[in-house]
């Protein structure tokens, strides 16, 4: 067995502080466009079914895999992975604030057109911060390193998800989408000032390669049988909490909370509960091992689903608020980093863009599809019907960890029937 560094050396080192900065730049164009976006629509009168149907401009985050093997393959000036993200990042930058320039209820295909268009300048930075990040980090700092990515992730979201909406009660929309676009800069700055990792493999050597050598590997060292198994359970593990915060935003408006109060309580209670469930999520896996992590981690988060529909019964209360919220962060910080943390285990170094896109690609498929429902849902359903549902849909991926990580497997073994890629560091 590796000897694992304690909890404290992995997280103050260089490589976990910049896990800081991939998780923010990562999180921030996605959470404008899951949490900002449905907010303005619907303040604008924009009815619940148009702003569901909105989340089927996530489709670039699934099929991402599909152009990763070019980030694989092709290396420009900065070097393969810093070069490209500078080149999505600046997209973003200039991106985002053109929402400002349209109006939700004459311009909505226009906004569906810029939405689109930002997802794939985000889903394409994703590629290359989920290699970078992998390349960059050692196999027994996955879970600190996943852990401290996903709790910058979602503190990213607290810019469009709080600040913005705050703003948006003194400022015209179109100096919030400036103003939140602004928030690329650390990023940015990141990618300027870091090394280009260690290249311990050489880039595919041709495009052909890079397309179709991360299948056959990822096949050929599982058997499909397995291989199978293990995306079935990417699918699943978060269908439901993905369902269930698909349009939290507009249920807190439902319920009569105002955009300040939203900006001021229902993210923020989320915050702490975020890290601290982040934190703990990585320091627990250095004991637990990855396995047992995916069990405890995941009834914590689909528990949490139903602190939502908690709210649906009892309306405008904000202590309810913030309970429901901080169980949700708590939750899912734990949740995300062993999944985040899992999916990393499984690329070869070879391929680490396109298998990473690969495995987030499916994870994304229910925020997509799913979630383009879930406004003709609350619709029949009511929204304390639809977080029960949500609950239900969280099952098959815990059954799923039956076979893909069994909880009798010793906590120093990181996976069940997966067979780890080889390292060489």
């Amino acid at each position: 067995m590796v000897n694992q560094p304690s909890v404290w050396q992995a997280l103050l080192n260089k490589r976990i502080l910049i896990c800081i900065f991939t998780g923010f730049s990562s999180g921030l164009p996605l959470y404008i466009l899951i949490s900002l976006l449905p907010a303005w629509l619907r303040s604008e009168g924009v009815n619940l079914k148009a702003i569901g149907l909105f989340a089927l401009i996530n489709l670039p985050f699934t099929w991402k895999f599909l152009w990763a093997p070019l980030f694989d393959r092709y290396s420009p000036p900065l070097g393969r992975r810093r070069g490209w993200l500078l080149i999505s990042q600046i997209l973003l930058l200039l991106s985002i604030p053109i929402f400002g320039a349209f109006n939700p209820q004459f311009d909505i295909w226009s906004i569906a057109y810029l939405a689109a268009v930002v997802a794939f300048f985000s889903a394409s930075q994703d590629v290359v911060l989920d290699a970078y990040r992998r390349e960059l980090l050692l196999d027994a700092e996955l879970g600190l390193g996943n852990a401290v990515h996903v709790n910058a992730y979602k503190i990213a979201g607290l810019i469009p998800g709080s600040l913005s909406l705050i703003l948006a009660d003194y400022l015209p929309w179109h100096s919030v989408f400036i103003i939140t676009a602004l928030f690329m800069l650390p990023g940015l700055a990141m990618t300027v000032f870091v090394k280009e990792p260690s290249l311990r493999n050489a880039a595919p050597k041709t495009l052909r390669a890079a397309v179709s050598e991360p299948f056959y590997e990822f096949i050929g060292r599982n058997g499909l049988k397995t291989a199978l198994l293990i995306l079935a359970f990417i699918f699943f593990y978060k269908l439901g909490d993905s369902m269930a915060t698909a349009l939290a935003t507009p249920f807190y408006l439902d319920m009569g909370f105002s955009k300040t109060e939203i900006g001021l309580i229902a993210k923020n209670a989320g915050l702490w509960p975020s890290v601290i469930g982040g934190l703990l999520g990585g320091a627990w896996m250095v004991k637990l091992g990855i396995n047992r992590a995916l069990w405890i981690f995941g009834a914590v988060q689909m528990l949490a689903i139903l602190g939502f529909a908690w709210l649906a019964m009892v309306g405008h209360n904000l202590f309810v608020l913030g309970m429901a919220i901080g169980l949700e962060a708590f939750g899912v910080g734990l949740g995300t980093a062993a999944f985040v943390a899992y999916i990393a285990y499984t690329t070869h170094p070879l391929y680490t863009a396109t298998q990473f896109a690969l495995f987030t690609s499916l994870a994304a498929v229910p925020r997509t599809f799913a979630n383009a429902a879930t406004g003709y849902l609350v619709e029949d359903l009511g929204w304390r019907n639809f977080f029960l549902f949500c609950f239900v849909a969280a099952i098959p991926g815990m059954l799923l960890l039956i076979k893909v990580a069994p909880w009798s497997i010793d906590g120093s073994q990181p996976l069940g029937l997966l067979k780890p890629a080889i390292r060489d560091h």
